[in-house]
């Protein structure tokens, strides 16, 4: 049996991210379902309520999706009415921009208090949260780079 240490579950830094993603989602979940929505798509809605009529390959960027796992979901979240997704007459018809529904405007106001609930639910303290926050965009940045 190989005792390497660097192959113990305990010291690897991908396992506590893949686990605290999970457990976060999960707090997530219950509040995205009264409003019938999953994880990744509030994550393309505060994409878009940042800034609508970008594309689908823009929403993929900063969502760290792939087309292939992207395209299904934007096409659920027009069949309920979220988004419209309209081709690009004028340069390229593959060009696909999608703007949000007045129904998914609305939800920005219903789900505003989101993060704040979630918050409270945990017990993390706020400066930790913010160096962690930090950490992670720092990391993420370093392994987009990789």
């Amino acid at each position: 049996m190989n005792n390497n240490i660097d192959q113990k579950l305990e010291n690897q830094l991908c396992f506590p991210l893949y686990a605290t993603s999970r457990l976060v989602t999960r707090l997530y979940q219950p509040l995205l379902e009264e409003h019938n929505l999953t994880y990744p798509q509030y994550i393309i809605l505060l994409i878009l309520w940042e800034k609508e009529g970008i594309t689908v390959g823009e929403i993929g960027q900063q969502a760290l999706l792939n087309s292939n796992t992207l395209t299904p979901i934007l096409k659920r979240m027009q069949h309920s009415g979220l988004i419209t997704r309209q081709q690009d007459e004028d340069d390229d018809e593959r060009k696909i921009f999608i703007f949000l529904t007045p129904s998914a405007k609305q939800l920005q106001q219903t789900l505003a208090c989101l993060p704040s609930q979630l918050i409270s639910k945990i017990d993390f303290d706020a400066n930790k949260e913010k160096q962690l926050k930090t950490l992670l965009q720092e990391l993420m940045q370093s392994l987009e780079n990789s």
